[in-house]
């Protein structure tokens, strides 16, 4: 597994990634907005893949499942620039400005066209990863709402997701589960995106499924990749990280003890 290095500067990061490869399933409750410097990444949602290279810049709303993969391309190391948007300062900013917040339904990942707007604020902020003390607060502030005011700017529908502050509610955990069992989250995360405290999330989950989340799981990861070997000719090198395995090793283990065979010994049809 690949280190992910950062300069961390508040609420603006700069993400490097040097090896081969970094890989993490996420949740955040706050949305972020990410311009790819170099390098490339794969985010992987339940019902669409995406995959953005140099140049990409993109908002990753809050309160969704995805697996990131980031890797170098063409020789180059993976790099970003990532500005977390806090809902609090979000908040704020629309009750200063006498905004009307609104919202979308399950609003999905949203990709930025070219933009000088856009090109000014991150090549703005490419200098303050050289300081060696912590971006004042005052900058960070600034360029924060920037960034608020250009995505109002270029994109009317961003409202949508910016001025979106409500909680997960209880929601059907059969259906859920389903959907996002290949995500690689702590059953504290599961619960939490379902609307339910740990304790209840473990009951409702043995009277949806009869069985335990853990065991579930495995088996569900399991047969999705066995799929995606078999029916989409792919190789074990490149499902096990989609899946929700961490370690290639561990998925052939768990593969074989599952089929009774090694996923490369699957024939192809």
């Amino acid at each position: 597994m690949a280190v992910q290095q950062e300069n961390d500067f508040n609420e603006i990061v700069y993400s490097v990634t040097e090896e081969k490869y970094f890989k993490d399933d996420l949740f955040f409750d706050y949305h972020s907005l990410v311009r790819v410097l170099s390098g490339e990444m794969k985010i992987i949602q339940a019902d669409r893949t995406y995959l953005f290279g140099a140049g990409s810049t993109f908002l990753y709303p809050r309160n969704q499942l995805c697996t990131v993969i980031k890797y170098p391309l063409d020789g180059r190391t993976y790099k970003a620039i990532v500005m977390t948007l806090m809902p609090q300062r979000l908040q704020e900013f629309y009750k200063r400005h006498h905004i009307k917040p609104t919202s979308l339904h399950s609003p999905g990942i949203k990709e930025f066209g070219s933009s000088p707007l856009l090109d000014s604020l991150f090549d703005s902020l490419l200098p303050y990863f050289r300081l060696e003390n912590q971006l004042p607060e005052t900058i960070n502030v600034l360029k924060i709402e920037e960034a608020f005011s250009i995505l109002r700017t270029i994109d009317k529908e961003v409202d949508g997701i910016l001025s979106d502050f409500s909680q997960p509610g209880k929601i059907n955990l059969f259906d859920f589960m389903q959907t996002n069992y290949m995500f690689n989250l702590s059953l504290e995360k599961f619960s939490y995106l379902t609307g339910r405290s740990l304790s209840a999330f473990n009951r409702d989950f043995r009277v949806a499924f009869h069985t335990s989340p853990q065991k579930w799981l495995t088996q569900k990861r399991l047969e999705l990749a066995q799929q995606k070997i078999k029916k989409e000719k792919r190789k074990p090198v490149d499902v096990y990280l989609e899946v929700g395995f961490e370690n290639l090793s561990h998925f052939s283990y768990a593969f074989k003890k599952q089929f009774g065979y090694a996923p490369s010994e699957i024939p192809q049809v």
